[in-house]
C-alpha cells in the first residue's frame, strides 16, 4: 500500500531542492519570528485560482483563507464552528493586516451550483447547498433586474456579486467596521479571469469592476 501519492512526493522533493534550499534563510526567519503579512485574501478553493501564484507572493506575505465561492458569512455567534470568522478575527486583531482582499473568479463551481441547483441533485450534499444560500438574494436580484441574462453571462454576474456580498458581510463584523472606520484596514474586491489572466478591481465609488 502506498503511504503517500508518488507525484506529490516528487513535487515535494522538487520544492525542497529548487525552492526551499535557495530560500532557507527566509524560512528560518519565518520560523523564528513568525508571520507578519499585511494582506489577507479570501479566495475560492478552486484549484485553478491560487492567490500566492497570482500575486507572486513568497511564504509569509499573504494570509489566505479559501472556501467555496470565496464567501464571507455574515457575523453571527449562534453556530458552533466558524472557520472563516475565526480567520478574519485572527487576521484583523492578531496579525493586524492592513488590507483584506476578496477575490472571485470566472467559472466558479459554487456559483454554478447556485444558478443551476446542481448541488441539490446530490443526495449526499449536506453542506454546499446551505453554504451557497448566501447568494440566493443577489441571484434573485440579478434575475429580477437583468432578466435577459442567461448561461455564462448570468454566472459571471453572480460571480461578481459574490465578491460584493462578501465585502458587505465583512462589514457586519464589529472588529472590521471599527478598524475600517479608524483607517487601519481597507477592504478590496477583485475578480480573476482564468482564461485571460485578467484581474479586475472593484471601484467602491461606482460599484464597477475595472481591469488592472
Amino acid at each position: 500500500m502506498t503511504l503517500f501519492p508518488d507525484h506529490l512526493a516528487d513535487r515535494f522533493r522538487r520544492f525542497k531542492f529548487r525552492h526551499f534550499v535557495a530560500n532557507q534563510d527566509h524560512y528560518e526567519t519565518l520560523a523564528i519570528h513568525g508571520q507578519n503579512p499585511d494582506v489577507m485574501i479570501v479566495s475560492c478553493c478552486d484549484s485553478r485560482v491560487d492567490p500566492e501564484t497570482i500575486f507572486s507572493a513568497m511564504p509569509g506575505e499573504l494570509f489566505v483563507v479559501r472556501n467555496v465561492a470565496n464567501l464571507v458569512p455574515p457575523y453571527e455567534t449562534t453556530g458552533k464552528y466558524h472557520g472563516v470568522s475565526a480567520a478574519l478575527e485572527f487576521a484583523a486583531l492578531n496579525l493586524r493586516v492592513k488590507h483584506i482582499v476578496v477575490m472571485g473568479h470566472s467559472g466558479c463551481g459554487g456559483v454554478r451550483a447556485c444558478v443551476d441547483h446542481d448541488a441539490t441533485r446530490q443526495t449526499d450534499a449536506e453542506f454546499i447547498t446551505n453554504w451557497m444560500s448566501m447568494l440566493d438574494e443577489p441571484h434573485a436580484r440579478i434575475r429580477r433586474e437583468r432578466p435577459t441574462l442567461t448561461g455564462l453571462d448570468l454566472r459571471a454576474a453572480l460571480e461578481h456579486e459574490a465578491v460584493k456580498t462578501s465585502l458587505a458581510n465583512l462589514r457586519t463584523f464589529p472588529c472590521i467596521t471599527t478598524l475600517e472606520g479608524r483607517g487601519r484596514i481597507t477592504l478590496h474586491g477583485t475578480y480573476f479571469d482564468i482564461a485571460s489572466g485578467t484581474l479586475e478591481v472593484l471601484n467602491p465609488a461606482t460599484g464597477n469592476f475595472v481591469a488592472l
